[in-house]
C-alpha cells in the first residue's frame, strides 16, 4: 500500500544528512497553535479584567465628552468644535466611524442591563481593541504556519501572544488603535492569499479607524499593480472609503480634511522633535500639535513630505517581489514612519508590533523590551504609580514631561537600529541595491 507524505514529509525522506538536521531544528522550533491560542486568551482575560477595573487614561474622558458632543449637535458641529473648555481637547480628528461606535457605546453604556453588570462607556471603549489583539494573533499564527518565509519560532509566538505593550494599551489606555491594526494585518493576509478586493475592503475599514493607514497605501497599491490587479484593488478601495466618509465627504469636506487628514499628532514628544525641543529654541520649544511656531510647523511637514517619499519608493522598488515580502515592506515602512515621525503618542507603538515580529523576531524582542519600559514609565506615572486606576497626561508639566519623554528615546533608537541593520542586510545579499534610486528589485528577490 502506497502512503501519501505531505511536502514537508517527502522532503525530510529524501533529504541529505544536512538537510534532515535542518528540517528537524524547523519541526522543533515550530509551536503547537492550541497553546499560542491558549495564552493569547489567558492575555485576552487579563486584559479584560483590567478594563473592568480601571478607568483608563484620560483619552477616555475625552472620547467620552466626544460621544456626548456628537449625540447631542452631530458630527459637523463636533468636527468644527471640538471641546470648546477643554485646552488639551481642541479638535475630533477621527472618522465618522469611530464618531458612530462612540455614539453606540454611550447609548449602551446608559442601558439599564449594562450598568447592572458593570458594563461602562470606558470597558466598552476598550473591548473591540482586546478583541482584535486576539484576532491578530489568530492571523499572524496562521500566517507563520502557511507561509515557510514567513514561519516564526515558538518563543516568538507566545511572546507575542503575551505582549506587554498590547496588555498596557489595549487593556488599559482606551482608543481604537488595536482595531485599526487588525484590519491593516487583515489586509495584509488578503494580499498574501491574493485576494485584491478583500484586501482593498480591510484597508478601507483600517482607515475608518484612524486615518494613519492611507500612508501604506502605495505599499499595497503597487503590490498590486505589479500583479494586474490594481483597478480591482483600488475601485474596491474607493467604494468602501466613499460609502464609510459619504457624510463628511459631501456635506462638509474642508472641515473633515483639517480635522483628520491634516492632523499631526504630538510635536516634542519622540525622536528629532524630542531633540529639537531640547534646544529650548523660541521655534522648536513647543509641546503638542496646535498652534506651532513656524519653524516647527516647516519641519514638521518636512519630515512628513520625507516620510511619505520614502514610503512611495518601498512600495515602488518592491512592487514585484513575493506576497511575504509585501508584509516585509509594510514593517520597512513602519520603521521609517517611526525614525523620522514628527509627532507621537504612547499607544502608537502598538501599529508596528505585527509586521516586525513577521519581519524580524530578534528586532521585536528588542522593539518590545524598549516600548514596553516606555510604556510602563508613562502610565506609571501618568497614574501616579500602582495601583494603575486613572492616568492624566499633563504635558505642561515640564517635571512629568521631563520624567517620561527620555524612555521614548529607547524605543526611537531600536527603530532607528532596525532600519539601519535591514538596510545593511539588503545591500548584502543585493550588492547593486542603492538607498537613492528608484531602480526595482527582481520578483527573484527576498
Amino acid at each position: 500500500m502506497e502512503v501519501s507524505l505531505n511536502p514537508q514529509l517527502k522532503f525530510a525522506a529524501g533529504a541529505q544528512p544536512d538537510e534532515q538536521k535542518l528540517f528537524r531544528a524547523q519541526k522543533s522550533s515550530s509551536c503547537n497553535p492550541s497553546l499560542v491560542v491558549g495564552i493569547a486568551l489567558v492575555a485576552c482575560f487579563a486584559k479584560l479584567a483590567i478594563a473592568l477595573n480601571t478607568f483608563g487614561t484620560n483619552d477616555v474622558a475625552a472620547f467620552y465628552i466626544f460621544a456626548r458632543s456628537l449625540h447631542d449637535h452631530g458630527l459637523e458641529w463636533t468636527y468644527r468644535n471640538g471641546v470648546p473648555w477643554s485646552s488639551n481637547l481642541p479638535v475630533f480628528n477621527h472618522p465618522p466611524l469611530t464618531a458612530y461606535y462612540l455614539e453606540f457605546i454611550d447609548a449602551l453604556s446608559r442601558n439599564e442591563f449594562f450598568r447592572a453588570n458593570g458594563l461602562t462607556f470606558p470597558f466598552l471603549l476598550r473591548l473591540p481593541g482586546i478583541i482584535a489583539d486576539f484576532v491578530v494573533v489568530l492571523v499572524v499564527l496562521r500566517i507563520s504556519t502557511t507561509c515557510p518565509k514567513l514561519r516564526l519560532p515558538a518563543w516568538a509566538l507566545i511572546l507575542f501572544a503575551l505582549s506587554p505593550v498590547s496588555v498596557m494599551v489595549s487593556g488599559f489606555h482606551g482608543n481604537t488603535d488595536p482595531v485599526m491594526v487588525m484590519f491593516l494585518v487583515l489586509a495584509a493576509y488578503m494580499g498574501m492569499l491574493g485576494y485584491p478586493i478583500l484586501c482593498a475592503i480591510f484597508f478601507a475599514l483600517s482607515c475608518q479607524v484612524k486615518i494613519i493607514p492611507l500612508l501604506l497605501l502605495p505599499i499595497l497599491f503597487f503590490f498590486w499593480q505589479s500583479r494586474q490587479c490594481a483597478l480591482r484593488f483600488l475601485v474596491s478601495l474607493l467604494l468602501v472609503t466613499v460609502a464609510m466618509w459619504s457624510q463628511p465627504l459631501f456635506r462638509f469636506p474642508m472641515l473633515f480634511a483639517r480635522n483628520v487628514v491634516a492632523y499631526g499628532s504630538h510635536w516634542g514628544m519622540w525622536g528629532i522633535t524630542y531633540w529639537l525641543r531640547l534646544t529650548h529654541h523660541p521655534q522648536f520649544d513647543a509641546l503638542g500639535f496646535a498652534n506651532l511656531p513656524p519653524a516647527a510647523t516647516w519641519v514638521a511637514n518636512g519630515l512628513k513630505i520625507m516620510i511619505v517619499s520614502a514610503v512611495g519608493v518601498i512600495g515602488w522598488r518592491r512592487r514585484s517581489l513575493s506576497a511575504a515580502a509585501m508584509i516585509c515592506s509594510i514593517a520597512y515602512a513602519w520603521l521609517v514612519f517611526f525614525t523620522f515621525s514628527p509627532g507621537f503618542c504612547a499607544y502608537y507603538l502598538l501599529w508596528l508590533a505585527p509586521f516586525i515580529l513577521l519581519l524580524s523576531p530578534s528586532l521585536y524582542v528588542w522593539l518590545t523590551a524598549a516600548s514596553s519600559l516606555f510604556l510602563f514609565v508613562f502610565y506609571n506615572t501618568l497614574a501616579n504609580g500602582f495601583p494603575w486606576h486613572i492616568a492624566v497626561a499633563k504635558f505642561t508639566d515640564p517635571i512629568r514631561f521631563n520624567l517620561i519623554a527620555p524612555w521614548a528615546l529607547w524605543a526611537w533608537a531600536t527603530a532607528i537600529c532596525g532600519l539601519v541593520i535591514c538596510w545593511e542586510k539588503a545591500a548584502t545579499a543585493n550588492p547593486s541595491l542603492r538607498l537613492f534610486g528608484l531602480k526595482s528589485l527582481p520578483a527573484e528577490s527576498t
